[in-house]
């Protein structure tokens, strides 16, 4: 069943149908009378499903025919810190991280950044605020993660009492193996784990120095080198399994 999100609560359990999600329900779609579709209400908890009981000129007129509230979301706050990479390599992470539960990504400049966003960073974050929109439709999320830029690492703000992890490959090039299963072993209800991992030429020592002195554990993602696209979904993998499978 299609999902969509609803920024404003409708009136009445019998409503009309934003303009874009219309667009896409009944245009795109071709929904017809009776069909159903999810939407989330504005307080990301509650799910209206509801059914076409009238089709206006490129519109519908739906009328609720249950309301749940399912319990989907991670039970922490994940939040990624990415080093900028190039290419389409923002998109796809904000896709896959959205779909595997993550709170917040957080694009920053770092010292190997071979691209900088700068004056684009409003332009790229509008970009990807629809794709996170549609991922969180998609696999039936609550919520639509946060997108935030910030131009460098000491720009970061972050909870004082989040967990803070960060992807070194010097790690795990020396077997490193518990620091991060430790890390999620120490995670409870309502905790926030951050999570840095750099761009396609890592991050410098100095940068690391600067993440240490903000908290920051560094942590081997197993023995091999992952890509910077396939850093976070390793993390966010491992964060599901910890508190979700076991």
């Amino acid at each position: 069943m299609q999902r969509y999100f609803l920024d404003e609560m409708p009136a009445t359990e019998t409503f009309t149908l934003p303009e874009d999600v219309a667009h896409h329900f009944v245009t795109v779609l071709r929904a017809r009378i009776d069909d159903e579709a999810e939407f989330v209400l504005p307080d990301h908890r509650t799910i209206w499903i509801a059914k076409v009981v009238e089709i206006t000129d490129q519109n519908a007129i739906m009328q609720v025919v249950a309301t749940t509230t399912p319990q989907v979301e991670l039970p922490v706050k994940a939040t990624l810190v990415l080093g900028l990479s190039k290419g389409d390599k923002p998109d796809y992470v904000v896709q896959k991280a959205t779909e595997m539960g993550v709170h917040e990504i957080i694009f920053v400049e770092t010292e190997w950044s071979v691209v900088h966003w700068r004056m684009k960073s409003d332009k790229k974050l509008a970009r990807l605020a629809k794709i996170a929109k549609g991922a969180s439709e998609q696999s039936h999320r609550l919520e639509i993660p946060i997108l935030r830029y910030v131009s460098n690492l000491q720009a970061l703000d972050l909870p004082t009492d989040a967990y803070k992890v960060v992807a070194w490959e010097e790690s795990a090039k020396k077997g490193e193996r518990s620091a991060l299963a430790t890390v999620l072993g120490q995670l409870g209800p309502q905790s926030h784990i951050v999570g840095m991992i750099g761009p396609e030429g890592g991050l410098s020592q100095t940068e690391m120095g600067t993440l240490e002195q903000q908290g920051f554990i560094p942590v081997g993602l197993g023995p091999r080198i992952l890509r910077a696209e396939t850093a976070p979904l390793y993390l966010l993998s491992a964060l599901s399994y910890a508190l979700e499978l076991n």
